[in-house]
C-alpha cells in the first residue's frame, strides 16, 4: 500500500529556527526510523487510516451502518487518564499546589531523558503543527507535537487545528508549546534487533509531565486519551491555565453552548461539570420544552478573558469531540448519536456481528455474538460490561447537528451566565444561585462530585473538584481561585452571574428525584429568567432557590415531595459538609484567599441559625 511521504531533511523552510533546532535535537534523541509533518489533509488522514488497518490497531466499522468509522482495543492496561502519574515540574514545588503531584524539574528531565532515548527506533515520528482555537485568533495558541502513534496524530488532527499555517505563525515569531509523546515501545532493540510491534503498543511505566516555565509536555508510555493526544488536557488545560495566569485570563473545564429561548433571546452558558458527569449532554441538549434551541459551541474546554467591551467571552479551543461512549443513548442524547453517525474513531467499545458499535446505555438491547471491548465473545452472565466505562468516541465537531455556525468565531461569544455541576447523589439541591461573584468563586472552589471511570479512583467516591478543575489545573487552586476572584473585580457589573447545579440527587431508595437530560431545560429555564429579572428567587443558607411555582414543569408532572426534596436544604447534613469544606480549603494553606474562608464563616453562622 501507499506510505506516507518522508521529511528527508528538516530544513528550516519547514519552521522557525527554534522549531527547526528542536526537531532536529528531538530527531538525534528519538532515533525514529522516519519523519513525517502532517497537514492535517483528508489525503494524509486516509493514508494513516489504512496503515493502522494493516496494522490491526483500527478495525472498519461496517460502512452502511456507521460509514468512514473505525474501532481500536487498547491495551487492558492503558484504558484512563492517569492522575497519579501527571506531574507538574514547576520550578517551585509550592506553586504547583496540594492538588498536583510535582517533581523537582532537573529530576525529571533526568528520567526523562533516560526513557525517551532512542524511544522511537523502528518507528516513525510524526509531527504535528496545530493551533488551539482559530488559526491565528486573538487568544488562540500554538503548539508542536511529536508522537510515534498514528492513532495520536490522527485523532490530533480531529481535535486541533492540524495545519502547515502554523508553521507560518511559528516562522513569523508566535510563541509555541513542545510536546513529545511516546508509546514507550521500540521496534528496534540497542543491538538493532528487530521486535514485533502489537495492536496497541505501550509501556507499563507511564509518565505525564508538565512544565509551566517553559511551557513544555513530555508523555511517556501510554497512548490513551488525554496521556497522549497532549494538545487536550495537558495543552488547553494545565499548560493553558499557567500561561492564563501570566496573561490575565483564564483556560478553564467547561463546556460552551448558545441557548435560545421560545421568544428569540439568546444566551451564552459556560458551564464546568467534571468528565462524564453530563457536559456532552448539556452541551447537545435536546430540549423538552417547545420552542427552545441548544446550540453547541464546546463540549469540554472553555478559555475565558475580559473582551474589548468589558465583558466575559469564551472561546472552544478545541475542533473535535472525545466523548464518553457508554451512558450515551438515543433517548439520553440523540444529538450526540447523530454526530457519531460516521468518519468517528471509537475505543474500547463492543462490537455488534454486523459491524457496529454497542455499549451500555445506547438504547438498544446488547445483540447475540457481541465482542467485547478486549475483542472476546461477550458473557453477560459473568457480569463484566460489554464496553469499557470509560469507552470513547473521537469526532469532529463539524460533524454535530447542533454545532452553532459561529462555533469558530475567532473572539468567541459574549458569556452572559456560568454554571458549576457535578454528580452529587445528597445534599446538593437542583439549582442554587450565587449571591454575588465572590460567593459564586466559593461555589466553584467547594464543588464536589462523585468519582466516574474517567480517572483512576473508585468509582462513586465524593471528591473536591474545585471548577471541576483538579485534575487539570497546572498550578496551585488557591492561584486560581484567587485570579477568579480578580477577574470578577475587572469586569464589575458586567460579570455573568453563576448558578450551581445537580441533576444526580437520590431519595432514599435510590431513585433520582430529577428526570434530567432534555428537561434540565426546565432549569436553565429559570436561570435565564433570573438573568432577565423576570422571576424572584428565594433566600436559602446556600444561596438563591426557586419557588416551585417559578419552575416550568408544564407536561412533566413530578411529585411534590421530590421538588421540595431538590430544592430542601438539610441543616444537619450540610453543617457535617461545612467540616469536610473547611478540612479541604485549609489544605491550600497561606494562598486562600481570605474571601473564601469569609464565605464558609457565611455559610456556617447561616446554619447555626438553623440547628441552634
Amino acid at each position: 500500500m501507499s506510505t506516507l511521504l518522508e521529511a528527508p531533511a528538516v530544513t528550516a523552510s519547514r519552521g522557525s529556527a527554534s522549531l527547526h533546532a528542536w526537531v532536529a535535537r528531538m530527531r538525534a534523541l528519538l532515533l525514529p526510523e522516519r519523519v513525517v509533518w502532517c497537514d492535517g489533509s483528508e489525503a494524509q488522514r486516509e493514508l494513516l487510516l489504512a496503515e493502522m488497518v494493516d496494522s490491526g490497531t483500527l478495525l472498519p466499522l461496517s460502512e452502511e451502518l456507521r460509514p468512514g468509522s473505525f474501532l481500536a482495543r487498547s491495551d487492558p492496561d492503558d484504558v484512563a487518564r492517569l492522575e497519579s502519574r501527571t506531574f507538574i515540574c514547576s520550578a517551585r514545588e509550592a506553586d504547583a499546589g496540594p492538588n498536583n503531584i510535582w517533581r523537582e524539574p532537573s529530576l525529571m528531565r533526568a528520567e526523562l531523558d533516560e526513557r525517551f532515548a532512542g524511544v522511537m527506533r523502528g518507528r516513525t515520528l510524526y509531527v504535528l503543527p496545530f493551533s488551539m482555537g482559530p488559526v491565528g485568533g486573538p487568544l488562540s495558541r500554538v503548539g508542536v507535537q511529536l508522537t510515534d502513534s498514528p492513532y495520536v496524530a490522527v485523532s490530533t488532527a480531529v481535535m486541533t487545528r492540524v495545519s502547515a499555517e502554523v508553521v507560518d505563525l511559528i516562522e513569523a515569531g508566535a510563541d509555541w508549546v513542545p510536546a513529545v509523546h511516546s508509546v514507550g515501545m521500540p521496534l528496534v532493540d540497542e543491538r538493532g534487533r528487530r521486535i514485533a510491534d502489537v495492536p496497541w503498543p505501550c509501556n507499563e511505566t507511564k509518565i505525564i509531565a508538565h512544565f509551566p516555565e517553559t511551557r513544555e509536555i513530555w508523555s511517556y508510555g501510554s497512548g490513551y486519551g488525554g496521556n497522549a493526544i497532549l494538545a487536550k488536557k495537558c495543552f488547553a488545560l494545565r499548560i493553558a491555565s499557567a500561561i492564563g495566569r501570566d496573561e490575565g485570563w483564564l483556560a478553564e473545564h467547561m463546556l460552551l453552548t448558545r441557548i435560545t429561548s421560545p421568544e428569540g433571546r439568546s444566551f451564552h452558558v459556560a458551564a464546568a461539570f467534571p468528565s462524564a458527569c453530563g457536559k456532552t449532554n448539556f452541551a447537545m441538549m435536546q430540549p423538552s420544552l417547545p420552542g427552545w434551541r441548544v446550540e453547541m459551541l464546546g463540549d469540554d474546554i472553555t478559555w475565558l478573558s475580559r473582551g474589548p467591551d468589558g465583558r466575559l467571552w469564551g472561546m472552544n479551543p478545541e475542533a473535535g469531540l472525545f466523548g464518553v461512549a457508554p451512558g450515551t443513548g438515543h433517548s439520553t442524547n440523540p444529538v450526540a448519536m447523530r454526530t457519531i453517525a460516521q468518519r468517528t474513531i471509537f475505543t474500547n467499545v463492543a462490537l455488534t456481528p454486523d459491524g457496529d458499535v454497542w455499549w451500555e446505555g445506547i438504547g438498544t438491547p446488547a445483540p447475540e455474538g457481541l465482542i467485547d471491548w478486549r475483542g472476546e465473545p461477550w458473557d453477560p452472565a459473568r457480569g463484566a460490561p460489554a464496553a469499557h466505562p470509560n469507552a470513547r468516541f473521537t469526532v469532529a465537531l463539524e460533524e454535530c447537528p447542533s454545532l452553532a455556525e459561529d462555533w469558530d468565531a475567532p473572539r468567541g461569544v459574549p458569556i452572559d451566565a456560568i454554571v458549576l455541576g457535578g454528580r452529587r447523589s445528597d445534599t446538593v439541591p437542583l439549582v442554587t444561585e450565587a449571591r454575588d461573584w465572590q460567593h459564586g468563586v466559593f461555589l466553584g472552589a467547594t464543588m464536589s462530585s462523585q468519582r466516574t471511570a474517567a480517572a483512576e479512583g473508585t468509582v462513586g467516591e465524593v471528591r473536591f473538584d474545585p471548577f471541576a478543575m483538579q485534575p487539570f489545573c497546572g498550578y496551585d487552586l488557591a492561584d486560581h481561585w484567587t485570579e477568579w476572584l480578580r477577574l470578577g473585580e475587572r469586569l464589575g457589573a458586567r460579570a455573568p452571574r453563576i448558578f450551581r447545579v445537580n441533576w444526580f440527587r437520590r431519595d432514599a431508595d435510590g431513585r433520582f428525584l430529577w428526570p434530567g437530560f432534555g428537561e434540565n431545560v426546565r432549569v436553565v429555564d429559570w436561570m435565564l429568567r433570573r438573568l432577565g429579572g423576570e422571576v424572584p428567587a428565594s433566600e436559602s443558607v446556600l444561596g438563591l432557590v426557586p419557588e416551585r411555582r417559578d419552575l416550568d414543569l408544564e407536561g412533566r408532572p413530578l411529585p411534590a415531595e421530590d421538588i421540595e426534596a431538590r430544592r430542601g436544604v438539610d441543616p444537619d447534613a450540610w453543617w457535617r459538609e461545612t467540616q469536610v469544606i473547611e478540612h479541604h480549603l485549609d489544605g491550600y494553606g497561606l494562598r486562600l484567599p481570605a474571601a473564601l474562608t469569609e464565605e464558609l464563616l457565611r455559610l456556617r453562622c447561616g446554619l447555626w441559625e438553623h440547628i441552634r
